[in-house]
């Protein structure tokens, strides 16, 4: 079963419509250590959620990992990592921050309790939760 995951973005700089458009893109920028561990555990067919960060703040589509972990072809250090990131769908509507955190059931989840960490794992649990807020019509 693939492993699901959590990418954030800056719209500004790379939006989800961006990586819709282009169809595939190489995820780079990485420099976190926690958050490169994390990329570095992305396996190509894995699931993957983007999340637009600044005034936007909300899960906005799907992607899926096309390629494992590899050293970043622009740097010169190793250790940092790139994966090559495909489009899926827009999410039928932005699940926000704010709804995040009002959800009691992930305020566990690493998007509440670390808000700046770029990349996340995403439990099954939390998942169908975020899927399943997307789906439905904003209270």
């Amino acid at each position: 079963m693939p492993a699901k995951w959590l990418l954030k973005s800056d719209p500004e700089h790379y939006s989800f419509s961006d990586l819709a458009r282009d169809g595939k893109t190489v995820w780079d920028g990485i420099s976190n250590n926690l958050a490169l561990k994390h990329l570095r555990n992305v396996r190509r067919g894995d699931q993957v959620l983007v999340y637009h960060t600044g005034e936007e703040r909300a899960a906005v589509g799907l992607a899926e990992a096309v390629s494992d972990p590899y050293p970043d072809p622009q740097q010169k250090d190793p250790r940092l990592v790139v994966i090559d990131l495909q489009a899926k769908e827009k999410l039928a509507r932005p699940v926000t921050l704010d709804e995040i955190k009002r959800t009691g059931a992930l305020k566990n989840f690493d998007l509440v309790r670390m808000p700046r960490l770029s990349v996340m794992p995403v439990s099954d649990a939390y998942w169908e939760i975020i899927m399943g807020l997307a789906a439905k019509k904003p209270s």
